[in-house]
């Protein structure tokens, strides 16, 4: 609750455009909608923040350094790959779950940033799905994954059943976000392993 108190103008007037862009869509949304849900002028949004995109920009890239921060936490530790695995897909559950209406506006949004910002964007999510494509072929190599699995439609298969969950997750239901962490990591690295690996 304190954090939301002492949260700036701007983090205020962003945090408000996050669930206006996830209710009507980026598209679909005007400063005027959002000036309206924030009970202000239109015009005096304009002294906190310079345009719709630079909300949308702030969201996504704000959004994909803390994915980003959780995998290099995983990267760093000296476990299997299977492990790493696991603790990679319980960090991006938990970023997420964290902010779901900010997650919902970097799944769904994001195609509506301009040309050099949707470039570098998609570089950026590029990257960190090569670094869990990275952590598959470690295990394969390692002989902790079956060897004949391909590793993109593994990876792409991981993300489809990870970055559904702002849709259908309930943070005030009966399954906590740990939870559903470790019950999809269950799921999609056993589907990985080789039999009679552990």
């Amino acid at each position: 609750m304190e954090a939301v108190m002492n949260l700036s103008r701007k983090e205020q007037v962003i945090r408000k455009a996050a669930e206006l862009f996830r209710e009507k869509g980026y598209a679909a949304s005007s400063m005027r909608d959002l000036a309206q849900k924030l009970g202000i002028e239109a015009a005096s949004l304009y002294s906190h923040i310079k345009s719709k995109e630079e909300i949308l920009r702030s969201l996504c890239f704000d959004m994909a350094a803390e994915f980003r921060k959780s995998l290099e936490e995983v990267e760093r530790q000296n476990v299997s790959a299977s492990e790493k695995l696991r603790l990679g897909i319980i960090g991006h559950i938990g970023v997420m779950a964290k902010d779901l209406t900010a997650s919902a506006v970097f799944m769904n949004e994001h195609r509506h940033l301009s040309g050099p910002y949707l470039r570098d964007f998609l570089l950026l999510r590029i990257n960190y799905i090569n670094r869990f494509k990275a952590i598959i072929e470690e295990g394969t190599k390692s002989g902790e994954f079956k060897e004949n699995i391909d590793t993109k439609l593994s990876v792409m298969t991981l993300f489809s059943s990870l970055n559904w969950m702002p849709q259908w997750y309930n943070p005030d239901g009966k399954i906590d976000s740990i939870n559903i962490g470790q019950q999809l990591s269950d799921m999609l690295v056993n589907g990985l392993k080789k039999q009679n690996a552990q």
